[in-house]
């Protein structure tokens, strides 16, 4: 059997957008080439800060009715968002195992059976391991490369370490990465086997959002099709 071939997903984060415009500037993303919406939920226990909630996702996806969600959940309790998240029209249902170690496959089975793909996220304390034994129940897992809750925070270099593992270990897996990603930082990603980009200041900030996508795509591309070669 052919293995799957791993493209390169640019889901820029909502989170540091106007939210006052988050509509139009969630369509101004898809419109530069974004290949889904990174939606950042917190609820002020898991990490510090507050956002928003399955209310707002719900409004977002009224008006933007084709788009690929995926909320990143860092909450308590995951479990008790599955329902209001799906009901929303989130695609993948993105959440922490830390806070809930002791039930993360009873929500995995809950984010399937609510129709959404299921992403597990690992802080960047959290060992690598620790998603092995669920790896098989997951459709994809985010490598936190700053510590969730907070935006602009400069990028742990020494989280690739975790993504290269992944990679050697589950070849077709989809490995996302999140936090202080952008053109300066999106080389060594690349090369450590990350396919899911999700890029904030860097993308929403830049003067040319679409130049910026384009740059991270091609270059994540680039790795990839080095590492099957690598592979075959």
């Amino acid at each position: 059997m052919a293995k799957s071939k791993l493209t390169c997903k640019i889901g820029p984060s909502v989170l540091n957008s106007d939210l006052s415009e988050l509509h139009h500037e969630s369509r101004r993303l898809l419109d530069s080439g974004a290949d889904y919406l990174h939606l950042d939920v917190m609820d002020g226990h898991f990490v510090p800060n507050l956002t928003f909630g399955h209310p707002v996702v719900k409004c977002l996806r009224s008006k933007i009715d084709k788009a690929f969600f995926e909320t990143h959940m860092m909450v308590s309790n995951p479990m008790q968002w599955v329902e209001p998240m799906a009901d929303s029209g989130v695609n993948q249902y993105t959440f922490h195992i830390e806070p809930c170690q002791e039930t993360v496959l009873d929500v995995c089975r809950k984010v399937r059976e609510s129709g959404m793909k299921v992403g597990l996220a690992l802080k960047p304390g959290t060992d690598v391991t620790a998603v092995e034994q669920y790896v098989d129940h997951a459709d994809m897992v985010l490598i936190m490369t700053v510590e969730p809750g907070f935006g602009g925070q400069k990028f742990m270099t020494d989280m690739m370490n975790k993504v290269r593992w992944l990679r050697q270990q589950y070849p077709e897996l989809d490995i996302e990465v999140d936090g202080g990603v952008g053109p300066a930082t999106i080389a060594a990603c690349a090369e450590a086997g990350a396919n899911m980009i999700v890029s904030g200041t860097a993308v929403i900030g830049a003067k040319d959002p679409k130049a910026v996508i384009s740059q991270m795509r091609d270059t994540v591309n680039s790795s990839l099709q080095q590492l099957q070669n690598k592979s075959s």
